[in-house]
């Protein structure tokens, strides 16, 4: 088996579980985590005689996504009847929309491995309402079915078969997840569900330009287990082919435990669902002034932050990248830059202390107590020599973050942590430690100059922490220095 003479061909399908109060087609509500079968009604369990009406949210939500993928917006979106029989789709139909989708076009742009970027071009995404959940393995003789779920609203977005590695594909999902969060459409949880895949792979010699025979695999729930399926297919595939067999066009699922997939069903090389137009639901028409009034409320993306970042604010790849990968984060630092100059030292520390002490709390950027000024101030009292990072970041700041209201000054001045920028009394600090070790002295001038850095030590023992580091290595090295 070569992977060297094969070239994988993939394509994903995401289905977005939108943040709306209500369905896509009723008023029941769409919370996630209810007691099972209390989210319904007749219309969501399609009692004959009912008839669906539509949550216009959906489409804002919709022009949201495709808008920042830079997709084309369908005038006129008529939707349509999607019909097989599945024991969680009560209806026997899922409403969706087939030869109108309500974006076309677009792309995402990811990060290779070599961190380069590349665009993966979308082919569509559209309106849909998610089908109720069958559960297997409750009960030992039923299966068991929570229709809470059916009825909420999805959006569908498909890729054009354009990824080539497993690598390429985690990094696709996860600019998708970034974005979805970014515009506040979909919390991208996959494990709960709100954020679904489905890879379609297939793989053929390079060089070649017909597409081979593809798989859908289906039950992910993390994007690494994506990825793991992706690497499995891949290899079943080749393996297959060069020892003289032939793909079956199939759908299977994944075995996270097992780290390999199986054959759900064999697929037909068209899927039978018997579209036609939804006849209880009126055409939707966007209009010119709804793309507009979308556009307007549209939140600050990843890649134009991402950008200003690093050309405004001169941060590196490495820190921009970090910065932006949670929306909370990405704003907070926004904010803390539009009060302070020093961008470096304000991304240090919300990729520091920051988020150390969230991590440390299992807290979120929303539940941080410190506004942005707080952490200004004591940016601020570093530059201007009142303290230095060390104290800041280790005495001042855990105490601030229990005493929101209080100032970074007061806490200093309290807890006598003020740095002292008096060089004649840092220089007699400096005497003291070289009249402690004479010989390390004589060591230093002879060319061991690394233990530079026990004379400091010894300065800042003396002084408590608090002269000031910047001064205080000048006097240490000048002292050393003199003969």
């Amino acid at each position: 088996m070569s992977r060297e003479i094969y070239e994988p061909v993939i394509g994903l399908e995401v289905h977005i579980q939108l943040l709306t109060n209500s369905k896509a087609f009723s008023a029941d509500p769409a919370e996630f985590g209810a007691m099972p079968n209390t989210n319904i009604s007749v219309i969501s369990l399609g009692h004959p005689g009912t008839l669906p009406f539509f949550n216009k949210r959906v489409a804002d939500f919709a022009l949201r996504l495709g808008l920042a993928c830079k997709s084309s917006i369908t005038h006129e979106n008529i939707f349509a009847r999607k019909n097989y029989f599945y024991a969680d789709l009560p209806k026997g139909y899922q409403i969706t929309q087939d030869k109108t989708p309500i974006c076309t076009g677009g792309s995402i742009r990811i990060k290779t491995a070599d961190q380069t970027t590349r665009d993966i071009a979308i082919t569509r995404i559209h309106m849909e309402e998610d089908a109720g959940k069958s559960m297997h393995d409750q009960d030992p003789y039923d299966s068991l079915i929570d229709l809470n779920r059916a009825g909420v609203p999805l959006l569908e977005m498909v890729s054009e078969p354009e990824i080539r590695n497993s690598e390429e594909a985690y990094a696709y999902l996860t600019e998708v997840r970034k974005l979805v969060r970014y515009l506040d459409i979909c919390d991208g949880n996959m494990e709960e569900g709100s954020m679904r895949c489905d890879a379609n792979i297939s793989v053929r010699k390079k060089g070649e330009t017909r597409f081979g025979t593809k798989v859908e695999v289906k039950n992910m729930n993390s994007i690494r287990n994506v990825q793991r399926a992706i690497e499995f297919e891949i290899d079943r595939q080749i393996a297959l082919l060069e020892s003289g067999g032939t793909i079956s066009q199939e759908t299977r699922s994944f075995d996270a435990s097992q780290g390999n997939t199986f054959s759900l069903r064999s697929k037909e090389t068209a899927n039978d669902y018997r579209y036609f137009p939804e006849p209880d639901l009126c055409p939707l028409f966007i209009k010119a002034e709804d793309i507009e009034r979308v556009k307007a409320a549209m939140p600050p993306l990843p890649e134009e932050l991402y950008q200003n970042f690093v050309s405004t604010f001169g941060l590196s790849d490495y820190d921009a990248t970090n910065l932006t990968d949670s929306k909370p984060v990405a704003l907070y630092f926004n904010q803390l830059c539009s009060l302070t100059k020093n961008y470096k030292a304000a991304a240090n520390w919300v990729m520091g202390p920051i988020k150390s002490y969230l991590n440390e709390r299992a807290l979120e950027m929303e539940a941080f107590p410190l506004a942005p000024e707080k952490i200004v101030e004591l940016i601020q009292m570093i530059d201007q020599g009142q303290l230095n990072f060390s104290v800041a970041s280790q005495k001042i700041f855990p105490i601030l973050t229990e005493n929101p209201a209080s100032s970074a000054l007061n806490i200093a001045g309290e807890q006598n942590l003020i740095q002292n920028s008096n060089s004649e009394l840092i220089n007699e600090w400096v005497q003291q430690a070289l009249l402690k070790y004479p010989e390390k002295v004589l060591e230093y001038r002879s060319g061991k100059t690394g233990l530079l850095g026990l004379f400091m030590g010894e300065v800042m023992k003396l002084s408590q922490g608090k002269a000031d580091p910047k001064l205080a290595n000048t006097l240490v090295k000048a002292a050393l220095d003199a003969r």
